[in-house]
């Protein structure tokens, strides 16, 4: 009977499976978990307890397994044996399944409490960002509102203030200069804000004070970049007050009075406000940005705004370094000799020596020229219009000097002994009106409108003259350095002199040409308009008085024609009394002499007789060789009415001593009145007689009438011959008629006189003789009786 066999059994040992999800489950959570770490250090605890607990099981194996080999014939006691461990491991694996599912709770927990205030902390951080927002924006808002409320404080109540201060101060409308553009653009900023009605509380205030500063922002750089730019002249002028006590004690009590609430001692605390506003938007905007929101609305809007106040303050800063520059070189120095010898040192002469070998190089074509057609276009015409402008206010200043010249002359005064003529009485009338009320009206308002802003535009084209001047200099000194591949500080500074020049006249010039041009134009426009109104005035008065003048019922035709003679008329008379004042104005004049001159005619009359001297007439330098150099007034004698060449324009002469060539144009024959001349027959008539009352109005002379006897008559005791349209020929013994005993100029040396065949000119008085009727030829005519 065979034994059976007792079966092999399977032995399988079962892993504790909660240990293995217990770790999954760890590495889910860790996963989850992996940046906090108080989760991250219970993790590795429980990991670190799974992981005892699987070494210990593999170590309960292995020992079942050595036991097993070692009785492998005692099958029952190993079943027994591996049951009974089995049994007593059972408690174990319950336990570290409970505490794994409390340590998932766990984490769970605190999973969800970390979340919680996560969202907690991030909601009361976009609190706190809101909140730093609206304090952001309500404080560019109320800084506003107080900044101009500062401004309007000092350019009203203290500017007022000070303005009553006497004596009157100085400049005080240059420190203040600009400041009312910036209190507008401001005001308008906060205008704009007040229309929305929009509370800075709510989500679209910050979109509408966006959209108000980007559409104030070129406003607010036109404002704040004049002010800006004059804001060192206001400085200048504070401290010149500072510099006399007395004065600058009373405008500290103005201030103080004027602003008590108020801590400010010096007009500086009120007038640095726009430098440090302007420099205040940008950073107030940022402020706002940096605790909004990316997600709001208006998010990129502000941004740009933003962006917008930065590059604001760069282009003002750089007009105000543009403007330093233009006011460093465009000022006119008047230097004295001993002023310009102090400058001069070792680098002036090397930088002056160098712009000159640079301009010769230039002139002379070694080296190339820069050339800037923009800027030589702008330039020629900035001379043109210089030329125009000077050349305007030259004719102006002839115009209103001749309208004085005509005023000063007061015609209507004299009596022209036509008393109870009409045609006299209204010109009387109509001039005194004219010189009186039209004619100053007009002058007045011609240097008003006309002169005035002419010489302003003339004084302002000293700057851009000298800068332009300047740039010439800068630009030789760009042209020596430009070629170099590395600059030191000093030519560094040198160049960015240059380009910096040559911007501003690029950008100002063109605006400096347009304006001026247009100032031409608008008071040439106006001084049409004056004439137009002084027109205007004359014909309103001239028509009052129409209706008394002879010709004012007359056909317009024949006025017109008779208007037209009686114009052509007095042209003609006004053309000869022209000719006859030159010809008066013309005649010679005897000049006393000095003893000198006395002993020289002497001299001369001794060796070369009286009929050859002559006198200078004005003062003569030679050009030619043997040409001599005389002074007005010099006596000489003529030797030979022609040079060696048979020029009669050249005469020879005798200076007394000196002999040379002299232009016959500048000689006149002198005249030596006689040592006892002949009375003059005006100056001591015969007792009982009367002359002749001569009319400036009437042509002809009245007849004389004799009322005592003996009669006496004029005549001419030498020959004289005439050397011009001014004077007569008479003959030895011819009877002349005088009709002045005396020139224009008062000189008894020549008598205007009246020859035969009715010749009116003037001959030498001592070449005339009074004498009793029928001594001299017999005539019929000119007696003085």
């Amino acid at each position: 009977m065979e034994v059976p066999r007792r079966p092999q059994s399977s032995f399988t040992l079962a892993l504790p499976k909660p240990a293995s999800s217990a770790l999954s489950s760890l590495g889910a959570v860790e996963k989850v978990t992996k940046k906090d770490p108080m989760k991250e250090k219970l993790l590795e605890r429980t990991y670190d307890q799974a992981g005892q607990e699987k070494r210990n099981l593999e170590e309960a194996f292995e020992s079942d397994v050595s036991v097993f080999v070692e009785a492998p014939g005692d099958s029952s006691e190993l079943e027994d044996i591996s049951t009974a461990r089995t049994n007593s491991r059972l408690p174990s694996q319950d336990s570290f399944s409970e505490e794994s599912s409390i340590s998932q709770e766990r984490l769970a927990e605190e999973a969800k409490e970390a979340k919680k205030k996560s969202e907690e902390e991030a909601a009361a951080a976009k609190e706190r960002a809101a909140q730093r927002q609206l304090l952001a924006i309500e404080e560019l808002v109320q800084s506003e509102r107080n900044y101009l409320r500062m401004l309007q404080l000092s350019t009203v109540t203290i500017r007022s203030n000070l303005q009553k201060l006497q004596p009157p101060l100085s400049n005080l409308d240059s420190m203040f200069l600009y400041i009312e553009e910036v209190i507008d653009v401001s005001s308008r900023l906060l205008s704009l804000l007040d229309q929305k009605q929009v509370k800075p509380g709510n989500p679209n205030f910050l979109e509408t004070l966006c959209n108000s500063f980007l559409s104030l922002s070129s406003d607010i750089e036109a404002a704040y970049k004049e002010y800006l730019a004059n804001y060192n002249q206001v400085t200048v002028i504070e401290d010149g007050y500072k510099q006399k006590e007395a004065l600058w004690n009373e405008i500290v009590k103005v201030i103080k009075a004027s602003a008590p609430e108020v801590n400010a001692t010096s007009l500086s605390f009120f007038l640095v406000m726009p430098v440090q506003r302007i420099a205040r938007y940008p950073l107030l905007l940022q402020t706002i940005q940096k605790h909004t929101d990316p997600t709001h609305p208006a998010y990129p809007l502000l941004e740009q705004t933003a962006h917008t106040s930065i590059a604001l303050n760069c282009r003002i800063n750089e007009y105000k370094r543009f403007r330093e520059v233009a006011d460093k070189y465009k000022k006119t120095e008047t230097l004295t000799i001993k002023d310009k010898i102090n400058r001069l040192n070792s680098h002036s002469i090397a930088k002056k020596t160098a712009r000159f070998s640079q301009h010769f190089k230039h002139e002379t074509g070694i080296a190339a020229k820069l050339v800037d057609e923009e800027f030589d276009a702008l330039e020629g015409f900035f001379y043109v219009l210089e030329n125009g402008i000077l050349e305007l206010l030259e004719n102006v200043e002839t115009y209103l000097n001749h309208l004085q010249a005509f005023l000063a002359c007061k015609t209507e005064e004299f009596d022209f002994d036509m008393d109870g003529e009409k045609a006299p009485i209204c010109y009387k009338e109509i001039t005194t009106a004219l010189r009186q009320w039209i004619l100053p009206t007009f002058e007045k308002r011609m240097r008003t409108l006309i002169h005035k802003p002419l010489c302003a535009l003339r004084d302002l084209l000293v700057g851009p003259r000298n800068l332009i001047r300047k740039r010439l200099d800068k630009l030789l000194d760009y042209e020596l350095i430009e070629a170099k591949p590395t600059l030191s500080y000093e030519e560094q500074a040198v160049a960015n002199t240059y380009r910096t020049m040559n911007t501003l006249l690029l950008n100002e010039l063109p605006q400096f040409n347009g304006l001026a041009l247009q100032m031409i134009w608008s008071m040439l426009g106006t001084f049409s308009c004056l004439h137009k109104d002084l027109a205007s005035d004359m014909e309103q008065l001239f028509q009052s008085f129409a209706q008394q003048l002879p010709h004012s019922s007359v056909h317009p035709a024949a006025f017109w024609e008779w208007a037209e003679s009686a114009v052509l008329e007095g042209a003609r008379r006004l053309e000869t009394l022209c000719q006859t004042v030159q010809d008066t104005l013309n005649a010679p004049v005897v000049q006393p002499l000095s003893p000198s001159s006395q002993r020289r005619l002497k001299q001369l009359t001794d060796k070369h007789g009286s009929g050859k001297i002559y006198q200078v007439m004005t003062t003569v330098v030679g050009s030619r060789d043997l040409d001599l150099n005389l002074v007005k007034g010099e006596l000489v004698a003529v030797i030979s009415e022609a040079d060696t060449r048979g020029d009669k324009r050249r005469w020879l002469v005798d200076a007394g001593g000196r002999r040379g060539y002299v232009s016959n144009s500048k000689l006149i024959r002198y005249h030596q009145p006689a040592e006892d001349p002949p009375p003059s027959p005006h100056l001591t008539l015969p007792e009982g007689m009367s002359g002749v009352r001569r009319h400036s109005y009437t042509p002809q002379s009245q007849q004389l009438t004799v009322t005592r006897q003996p009669c006496f008559q004029v005549l001419a005791v030498y020959d004289f011959t005439a050397r011009g349209n001014h004077e007569v020929s008479v003959r030895a013994g011819e009877p002349v008629r005088v009709l002045e005993p005396h020139d224009k100029r008062g000189n008894p040396e020549w008598s205007l006189v009246e020859a035969g065949g009715g010749q009116r000119g003037y001959v030498p008085s001592n070449y005339l003789a009074m004498m009793p009727m029928g001594t001299g030829p017999s005539s019929s005519y000119y007696p003085y009786c």
